[in-house]
Parts: structure tokens; C-alpha cells; sequence
């Protein structure tokens, strides 16, 4: 099956793909969420995406994204290798990071303000802290722990201690060494403090003071907002077993927003909501492991053998949902027959010399206002995900191609954010669940 779908010329040389048929219907009025005032209610967070603030057409936001999307994804490669013993490194133990939103939050008695790059590959929340032996730039200041009345250092017998995947002792308070799948790392002295998310206060948040922090990739935020599956993320501390995220388009001026606790599912009227299955992996423990069943393009049901996204006895292998990852990747052999039956469908001629940075380009007729695409359906367990074009079609005049939104892996696969703008995605932890609401973000 084929949509219509019109091009219409925006700023910087850009196309727009709008779909001619839309479905599901959705609900356009605002509907409020409750007192974010009351914890036990939960809270919302305004995000913004790492390159909003530079002037960057879409076109170059998605390439850039393209570009730390394959960096990450060398790092999660790199964490099974090391998880699953087939790494010949001995090494310390590794998580994803970095991510492509970042949050405003505050720390400290009296606060202090920063932004934090939101990672739901990783569990640990770290900013930088005074005395720093080894700090990057922040456009914020330090913190400094000594300004502040209700820091407090955490003791070596403490559950978050122990819950680190590598820590020392040194008179009696925890020191913390968590290295990222680039070698990137981040060292210091576990401590609580009070953090402000928007206008609500919670106390005795566990968190990384970072005295020794290197590595590219940090220097868009002050630390990191682990929002992972694990006991030092923010939702397992919070004791909130709900989180979800609306995440716009890359060229829309709306903002992204978090939702944390019971009204992160306060949304569920917006749409049909569609759930299928958290899975665990002992291996890396910290992942929103999916079931991913099939893909459909137009009407056919592709050829890939499901056990092509299983999850391996060796941890290796499966599907991660990922807010952190720009496009979607999957397994090289699935992508193979993915990029066979767009070329198929599309009936538009394949551009072999695009320097987009995708796999898969095809050259625009010279002129024209509306270009037919197939539709794409990723079958989850339980959940069938009918794409938006948008979100997996992106179209450049400047260049005069239209381009998958996908890449290949060598076994991981990730679904990535550009798959996701413009739902609300729900984690339930306490059912071990992922719920996908198509909506336009403003509605929330």
C-alpha cells in the first residue's frame, strides 16, 4: 500500500512531507495533567534538543544526529562485546551515554541551575562538581558542594554504592568511576542532594559529584539524567514506576516535554494507545529491550525470520527502544530486505553518490509537488506501529533527495527517536511495559 503525501518548500532549502492520509485521528484540545506541585502526582519537564540553540537547517540537525547516532552506536556495540566476554580488553565496566536531549534542572541548597543531557541508555545522574581535577567547558556554573546545606556524601555501605558498576572506598563515602562505551568517563564522590524539576523539589536524590570528567560528547549539558531500568536512575529513585516522553520534530519550534510518575500515563485518552512488552536482559540490565515480531512495507509482510531480532543467550543481539539514538537501526540482514522493498515501492531512482549519511536516497522528479511512499508498520509484540511518513521519510531540495530514516547494525538494533516524534511513549517499570500514543505534542 501507498500514501500520497505533498512536498511543499520551507525555509533553508527544506521539504516537508505531509501526509494526505492521516491516521489515527487524534484529539486536538489541551488537556490538563494535575498538580505537578504534588510529587505523588509526578512532575513535567520542558526538553530541548542538543542543537535547537544552533542555527541549523533540519536537513543539517539530522546528519549531525546521523553522526553521534553512529558513534552510540559503536559504544552499545562495544558494551555487549565486553558483556558477553567477547571482548579480548580487560576493562572497566561500560554504559551507553550521552543522548540527544537535554533538560534544565536544579541542584543544591540554594539551587543551582544547569541543563543535563536526558540518557535512557544509562542509570547515573552526575554533574560536575568543585574541586575539579579534570572538567570540560558548561556554559553554567560548577557546583560547589560546600555552598550547599543539604549535600551529603553517601557511605560505602549504602544501597546506590553498591548498586555502581565500579566504586572505591575512602574514609567511609563512596567514590564512583563510570566509563561510557566511547571511554568517556566520569569520577568522583557519590553524594544526595535536593534537585528542582520545574517548579518541584525532591530531596535525597543520589547523584555523581564529578570532580574527574573527560571525553567528547558531554559538553552540550553539565552531566547526565540516567533514565535507565537500573537503581541509580532517576525514576528508580523516584519510586515512580511511570516515565514518558513526547519528542517533537527536529524542525518544529514546539518543545519536547518528560512526564515523570502517574502523570506520565495521564494521556492515555489522546489516541489509541498501543502496548507490547518490556523484555529483560540480564547482561545489560539498564535497556528498554522490545519484541520486534516483523516489519511491513506497503502491504507485504517482509521476509525476515523473527529469530533475526532475538535477544542471544550471550546478551548479544535484540532490539532497544532508545530516546538517545537519532534514526533506527537494525540488524544488517533485516535492513537488507527493508532497503529491497523501499527501492521497490518508492519507483523513484536510487541515488548511489548521496552525502546525506543514510544508506538509502532516492532522487526527487525535478519539480515535483508530491511524491508517493509506502507505509511502514513495525510489528511488536502486541503492538502494531503504523508510521507517521515523517517519521521515516525525510526529503531535501537543496540536494533533491528523499531518504530513509534508517541505517544497518551488526546485531544490536535500536528504534530510534526520529521513529518516535510526535507520540507520547510510556515505560510503565512496575507492569515492564512500552506504550506508543500517536499525537502531536502540543496536545499534551
Amino acid at each position: 500500500m501507498a500514501l500520497l503525501y505533498s512536498l511543499c518548500c520551507v525555509s533553508f532549502s527544506a521539504l516537508v512531507i505531509v501526509a494526505l492520509y492521516v491516521s489515527p485521528v487524534v484529539s486536538t484540545s489541551r488537556r490538563v495533567l494535575g498538580d505537578y506541585g504534588k510529587l505523588e502526582n509526578g512532575f513535567r519537564v520542558t526538553l530541548k534538543h542538543v542543537d535547537s540553540s544552533k542555527n541549523l537547517t533540519k536537513w543539517e540537525r539530522i546528519q549531525r544526529g546521523i553522526k553521534r547516532g553512529n558513534h552510540r552506536l559503536q559504544r552499545l556495540n562495544a558494551m555487549v562485546l565486553a558483556a558477553s566476554g567477547d571482548s579480548a580488553e580487560v576493562q572497566a565496566p561500560i554504559v551507553a551515554g550521552n543522548g540527544e536531549f537535554l533538560m534544565d534542572l536544579s541542584i543544591g541548597t540554594p539551587p543551582n541551575s544547569y541543563s543535563a543531557i536526558l540518557d535512557t541508555g544509562s542509570d547515573l545522574i552526575w554533574t560536575q562538581c568543585k574541586p575539579c581535577t579534570q572538567c570540560f567547558d558548561q556554559s553554567t556554573p560548577i557546583f560547589d558542594p560546600q555552598k550547599s546545606s543539604t549535600f551529603t556524601k553517601l557511605s560505602c555501605s549504602s544501597d546506590l554504592c553498591e548498586a555502581l558498576p565500579q566504586s572505591t572506598c575512602s574514609d567511609g563515602s563512596c567514590e564512583y568511576l563510570y566509563t561510557y562505551g566511547d571511554y568517556s568517563s566520569t569520577q568522583g564522590v557519590m553524594a544526595t542532594e535536593t534537585f528542582k524539576f520545574d517548579s518541584v523539589s525532591v530531596p535525597n536524590i543520589g547523584f555523581g559529584c564529578g570532580e574527574d570528567n573527560e571525553g567528547d560528547g558531554f559538553s552540550q549539558g553539565a552531566g547526565l539524567v540516567g533514565l535507565g531500568r537500573g537503581p541509580l536512575s532517576l525514576v528508580s529513585q523516584l519510586k515512580e514506576p511511570k516515565f514518558s516522553y513526547c519528542l517533537t520534530a527536529m524542525d518544529e519550534t514546539q518543545k519536547s516535554l518528560l512526564l515523570m510518575g502517574s502523570i506520565a500515563s495521564a494521556n492515555e485518552s489522546l489516541g489509541e494507545m498501543r502496548t507490547t512488552p518490556l523484555i529483560r536482559n540480564p547482561s545489560q540490565p539498564s535497556f528498554y529491550y522490545l519484541s520486534l515480531q516483523g516489519i511491513t512495507v506497503g502491504s507485504t509482510r517482509l521476509p525476515i525470520k523473527e529469530s533475526t531480532f532475538a535477544l542471544e543467550d550471550n546478551g548479544s543481539g535484540g532490539v532497544i527502544i532508545d530516546s538517545g539514538t537519532t534514526i533506527t537501526y537494525l540488524e544488517q540482514a533485516a535492513f537488507s530486505v527493508l532497503k529491497k522493498a523501499f527501492i521497490l515501492e518508492m519507483k523513484l531512482p536510487v541515488d548511489p553518490l548521496s552525502s546525506t549519511g543514510l544508506d538509502l536516497c532516492f532522487t526527487l522528479p525535478s519539480g515535483s509537488t508530491q511524491v508517493r511512499v509506502p507505509k511502514l508498520v513495525f510489528h511488536f509484540d502486541g503492538a502494531d506501529l503504523d508510521l507517521p511518513a515523517e517519521n521515516y521519510m525525510i526529503a531535501d531540495s537543496s540536494s533533491g533527495v528523499i531518504c530513509l530514516a534508517m541505517g544497518g547494525s551488526s546485531g544490536m538494533s535500536i528504534f530510534g527517536n526520529v521513529q518516535q516524534q510526535n507520540m507520547l511513549v510510556v515505560h510503565d517499570l512496575e507492569k515492564e511495559t512500552v506504550s506508543f500514543i500517536q499525537t502531536q505534542c502540543q496536545n499534551i
